[in-house]
């Protein structure tokens, strides 16, 4: 939706309202036109209901806004009246069309001074209900979402099973660009597995100013650019396009930033050919050929002893196994294991041939061996040419909105010859410390600004998902529960301390209350 559209929409919203109220308006005092003035009317409806003016913004915040009506609606009908429970039901399963028939044909008296507390159990049920969820739906779209880590791409960093807390304010809070869809739900309804939006209409969405920038090593979380997957790990392999805010969320680290010149070699990433440092969290895994002597082998041995997340598997030769996944330090001491001869880590090499599996799909590239490649920066002037316009079409074309043509060999955006372009917004290159087993920016290529959604800050529970319950003691990570994702060092835990200030708080009240009680 454009905005002269969202524009169009707004005022026809505002139309069905006044024509369902002006009779209502004029009955608590007020003036008929009062109902129509978008906004305005707005401010004047929380007088006559006798709640907040700030409420009105409420109204304006996507998402929040749809239950904020429901609540309009009730309020709206018990000021004039209304209080029962067939009330509250008719106003809120007729979309709040049940107040034309209020307006039209009820002869209703406004109460000014009504209770604000609900007349039935129903109506206060419903109304705590429906304050609890915003309440929520607010934190969980501008403050903190929780996230969990479905896979193993960050392991050793993040590990599957961890569940985090995303920071929206960190990088800025972006309002969603999806106008109807459920509160507190991503893509998919956990029943049923249908859409838990609708796709149409969608609105103008910005960020808000952010306390800090994305850095080199952060890791973030953003919806996947290329995301056309029904549903996340959906074996039926249904695909469907999503909105920009529905997409699956992925969490990555960033490796490359706006302006940054980027190549990976014998897999390490370069950073205008300089080395990326990583942090001392940081465990980049790479998959190795491991070659024994012949002697008594124990793959579940090593396994448990290194620490192998994705396991050893024996290939067709005689003693020689590739483990999927295997740090610098699990490596070394691999190496040191007597049943072993050679471990020797397995780089792809640049190939004779192009692999379309890697973005941009059209050049020599391996996983290991790959760029360079220029990262857009917003308002930054680039040069089009038919080598480089495969990394930069999507960009163009569905993050930016343009038409792009090729025409007699020359490039076409709007309509109009183009020899370079101006990027509106910056974009990154994430990628998983699992790098031999991670879905990246190497495969689908560069994340746009809008993507992001936030920066993961604290690890609140961890299970092993290789575990069963029946071992709950062992399969509870009690050593990263209260962790924080960032910062210099090991992750160290905070939940003993959390549990002493909660032993603290209860004692404090308990003297509290007792004390009230030997007073009074």
């Amino acid at each position: 939706m454009t905005a002269l559209q969202w524009f169009i929409f707004f005022l026809v919203v505002q139309l069905i309202h006044g024509l369902g109220t002006w009779k209502l308006y004029e009955k608590a005092g007020r003036k008929s036109w009062e109902a129509f003035i978008p906004v305005y009317n707005s401010i004047v409806l929380m007088k006559i209901i006798n709640r907040p003016t700030w409420w009105t913004a409420l109204l304006l915040v996507p998402i929040v806004n749809l239950i904020m009506f429901i609540v309009v609606w009730v309020e709206t009908l018990r000021s004039f009246g209304k209080n029962s429970t067939k009330d509250t039901i008719l106003g809120v399963v007729t979309l709040g069309f049940y107040i034309y028939y209020v307006n039209y044909f009820q002869n209703v008296a406004y109460n000014r001074d009504r209770s604000l507390v609900a007349a039935t159990k129903t109506g206060d049920t419903i109304g705590s209900l429906l304050y609890a969820i915003i309440v929520a739906t607010l934190v969980h779209t501008y403050v903190m979402q929780p996230f969990n880590i479905p896979t193993s791409s960050l392991e050793k960093s993040l590990l599957v099973g961890d569940f985090l807390f995303v920071s929206k304010f960190h990088y800025g809070a972006r309002t969603p660009s999806t106008a109807v869809a459920l509160p507190m739900v991503h893509d998919s309804l956990m029943v049923v597995k249908g859409k838990s939006y609708l796709s149409k209409p969608q609105l103008p969405s910005f960020r808000f100013p952010g306390l800090q920038k994305i850095e080199h090593n952060d890791i973030v979380c953003f919806n996947w650019p290329a995301d056309t997957v029904y549903q996340f790990f959906d074996t039926s392999r249904r695909h469907i396009d999503k909105p920009k805010d529905k997409r699956s969320n992925y969490v990555k680290r960033c490796v490359g930033l706006p302006g940054d010149n980027l190549s990976i070699k014998n897999g390490d990433v370069y950073i205008n050919n300089k080395k990326l440092i990583l942090p001392e969290r940081a465990k980049p895994q790479y998959s190795y050929t491991l070659l024994t002597d012949g002697s008594a082998f124990d793959e579940n041995y090593i396994v448990r002893e290194i620490g192998i997340t994705d396991g050893v598997y024996p290939t067709e030769n005689t003693n020689e196994y590739i483990i999927a996944a295997l740090t610098d330090e699990g490596a070394a001491k691999l190496k040191s294991n007597p049943a072993v001869k050679t471990l020797t880590k397995r780089i792809a090499p640049l190939p004779t041939e192009i692999d379309r599996g890697l973005f941009p799909h059209n050049q020599k590239w391996s996983m290991d061996n790959y760029g360079p490649i220029y990262i857009p920066q917003a308002h930054k002037i680039v040069a089009l040419n038919k080598e480089n316009l495969t990394l930069y079409r999507r960009l163009i074309t569905v993050y930016e909105g343009n038409k792009l043509e090729e025409k007699g060999g020359k490039i076409y955006i709007n309509d109009k010859e183009a020899t370079n372009y101006t990027f509106q917004q910056d974009y990154y290159w994430m990628m998983g410390d699992n790098r031999h087993r991670s879905e990246d920016s190497r495969y689908w290529g560069f994340v746009p600004m809008d993507h992001v959604v936030g920066k993961p800050v604290f690890i609140w529970w961890s299970i092993d998902p290789n575990l069963p319950w029946s071992k709950a003691i062992d399969k509870i990570r009690w050593d990263r529960l209260f962790c924080t994702v960032g910062g210099d060092g090991q992750p160290v835990s905070y939940f003993k301390y959390f549990l002493i200030a909660l032993v603290l708080w209860f004692g404090f009240d308990f003297y509290r209350n007792k004390k009230k009680k030997a007073t009074s």
